[in-house]
């Protein structure tokens, strides 16, 4: 099985594992990862990234010279992309753009006219309803009227799209697995424990991510506010603008002694400080003060760090905003979006009860080796892919 996807996320290699793990999951399949050859993310890594050509057996990242460096859905490629499609022969193409994607659309054109007969999927994260006018209207009706799959990220995603006219394949899964090589459970690091003041008998409650006000980092600190009479510390890992207004908050509601601020962590030093937490909250709130050229809005559309929390059988708390409920199932505690009575309630009984706790982080680093591993999501891409072939 020969396949190529095409996306701006796997300019970094520790976003590529899933597809190094389905190159190998059978003798015969080839995996081809198409990238955009200049790219500047934004955000912290606010500088144009150059990409490099990258082989391992029989996956490879193949970097494509682009028009636009920074806007997922004006990217697309030039005419270097034919000579590797003529000599590939893929039989699975797959842009992760998402549905009003040029790119998409380009890769369509070039898979008829060079008469490959691939067949045509995307992936999407977009999560809140929309409606289009012309000509990005014909682009999306274009992309679905000739696409054979879609994989959503989340539920709410594919629910828009089959509402939005397209009757065809679709899997739910995120575009990124954990790595449970990283992420794995491990005894409270004692130097770490020292360095922020955390007693043996410290409830950590833990916040990894933006420090922005659609994270419902105000909602934690008013249900923390109110179990003062608890031995609790919160741990927050990450940065963002709502920091210094937090801080206020936290000083008004009498709680700033117990904050642990942690900034300027990669990815890869994350774990120690996860398992230095009791439980993790991701009491994230759904806004409309964001706005692009055809949607208008936010809400969550996975909660990658939920997942992460999990393997390392941290108890997870969420509230029900976006991808959260469907991500934590059974294995967690949900409460209502901006809710922080019932935040309050949740993480008194996990405070209380530690045998509670205990179980649900057994249940969650279940639900995530058996679903949201890079290994599992490889191997239910891998049967999605043979359906439609």
């Amino acid at each position: 099985m020969r396949i190529l996807v095409a996306s701006h996320t796997y300019i970094v290699d520790i976003n590529r594992e899933k597809f190094k793990i389905l190159a190998n999951l059978e003798p015969d399949i080839e995996v081809t990862i198409v990238v955009p050859r200049r790219w500047k993310p934004g955000g912290v890594q606010n500088k144009i990234i150059e990409t490099e050509f990258y082989q391992e057996d029989s996956f490879k990242i193949v970097p494509i010279s682009n028009f636009s460096q920074n806007n997922q859905g004006l990217l697309t490629f030039g005419t270097d992309i034919i000579r590797l499609l003529q000599e590939f022969k893929p039989q699975i193409i797959q842009v992760e753009q998402g549905s009003k994607s040029l790119a998409y659309s380009q890769l369509i054109i070039l898979n008829k006219l060079l008469k490959l007969k691939a067949k045509n999927i995307l992936f999407t994260w977009w999560n809140l309803s929309y409606e289009l006018k012309w000509p990005i209207s014909v682009l999306e009706n274009f992309n679905l009227q000739n696409t054979d799959g879609i994989i959503a990220g989340n539920l709410d995603g594919s629910k828009i799209l089959y509402q939005r006219g397209y009757t065809g394949a679709m899997a739910v899964m995120p575009q990124l697995g954990v790595d449970e090589k990283l992420f794995v459970p491990a005894a409270k690091d004692i130097e770490l424990s020292r360095k922020f003041g955390i007693k043996p008998g410290d409830f950590v409650v833990g916040f990894v991510g933006r420090f922005v006000e659609e994270k419902g980092l105000l909602t934690l600190a008013e249900a923390l506010a109110g179990l003062k009479q608890l031995p609790w510390k919160w741990l927050l890992v990450g940065q963002g603008k709502l920091q210094s207004h937090l801080e206020q908050k936290c000083i008004e509601w009498g709680i700033s002694e117990r904050i642990i601020w942690v900034e300027s962590v990669s990815h890869e030093e994350i774990p120690p400080y996860m398992n230095l937490m009791n439980c993790l909250v991701l009491p994230s709130q759904t806004s409309y003060k964001f706005k692009t050229l055809t949607t208008v809005g936010w809400k969550e559309q996975f909660g990658h760090v939920l997942i992460e929390a999990m393997a390392c059988k941290i108890p997870v708390i969420g509230s029900d905003c976006g991808e959260i409920p469907h991500v934590i199932g059974d294995a967690g505690l949900v409460f209502p979006e901006g809710n922080a009575g019932i935040l309050r309630d949740c993480l008194q009984q996990l405070m209380e009860s530690r045998d509670f706790a205990v179980d649900l982080g057994d249940r969650g680093y279940y639900k995530v080796m058996t679903s949201y591993t890079n290994q599992a999501l490889a191997e239910q891409l891998l049967d999605f892919y043979k359906q439609l072939l």
